[in-house]
């Protein structure tokens, strides 16, 4: 399957914007951002399609863009998180209204889920995950499913309750508490894998957080707004970029927490497809 058109239009979109949003003076990431990631999406959409055959753009244009609308009150959770954590704050908020910001950050938003998803969808495409041994199944049972939701609300409790402490809870409560309940609602995908032992869409969005975290830090590091981290107990620790290291760790929960999203808005794993292709590299 050769590379398609988005694809080029993705690549096309991050060479321009990448060096505008670093080298332009004053006031740029906001525009900047949205543009950068959707080329980002597309050119992921586009190594997927040229190595299986299928993309999620390629399946349905519909689910391709109700990532992009359910992104926006998922990231807002976290921001609403954040209010109470103060792990990190925007260099440059000054210079926007309560309105403006609210709708410029929505937009730059937006891209979270998708992008973590097409790049789920690559590493899924490979075959060392693919072919990944079964695990030991979780929520297979009403018993597991309501120990791991109470497990959950007692760690977003504890969250608001000592946010400088817990701080790190903000990544995993969320997932433990979608993950029962999406399987409640019998969607099809990581969670309902996950309670037949099949860890693969799980681990492949965790890695794929991962990956996605790398480029949020990087092409964070020169733009204005930006943003920087509080991290008690990790900020005189190394950096990459504005991340101390080990904060690198949350993405991987959090990860988890976006295959459950994706579930709810009927996000069917690649390994489900039949027209998976492995003999294109």
């Amino acid at each position: 399957m050769p590379f398609p058109g988005w694809g080029w239009v993705g690549l096309g979109l991050v060479a321009v914007c990448w060096p505008l949003n670093w080298m332009l003076p004053g006031l740029r990431t906001h525009i900047f951002f949205f543009p950068l990631w959707l080329g980002f999406i597309l050119t992921l959409d586009g190594l997927v399609l040229r190595r299986t055959g299928t993309s999620i753009w390629r399946r349905s244009r519909t689910r391709f863009a109700s990532l992009f609308v359910a992104s926006i009150p998922v990231w807002w959770f976290f921001e609403l998180v954040n209010h109470f954590t103060r792990n990190w704050r925007y260099e440059g908020r000054q210079a926007f209204s309560n309105v403006e910001f609210a709708i410029l950050a929505s937009v730059a938003f937006s891209t979270v889920l998708p992008a973590v998803t097409e790049a789920a969808e690559l590493l899924l495409s490979f075959d060392w995950i693919h072919n990944l041994p079964a695990g030991p199944p979780w929520g297979a049972t009403s018993r597991s499913r309501w120990v791991t939701l109470l497990g959950g609300i007692a760690l977003l409790v504890l969250l608001f309750s000592l946010p400088r402490l817990s701080y790190a809870a903000t990544w995993a409560a969320p997932g433990l508490i979608l993950m029962p309940v999406v399987q409640w609602l019998g969607r099809s995908g990581g969670a309902s894998r996950l309670a037949r032992g099949d860890w693969r869409p799980v681990i492949a969005f965790a890695f794929a957080a991962l990956l996605c975290g790398f480029f949020w830090e990087l092409w964070n590091a020169h733009s204005f707004p930006r943003w920087h981290y509080s991290t008690p107990a990790f900020d005189r620790l190394p950096h990459l970029f504005a991340m101390p290291l080990p904060g690198y760790l949350g993405y991987l929960p959090f990860g988890v927490t976006l295959a459950f999203c994706a579930d709810l808005v009927g996000f069917t794993p690649l390994l489900d497809r039949s027209s998976r292709r492995t003999d294109v590299t």
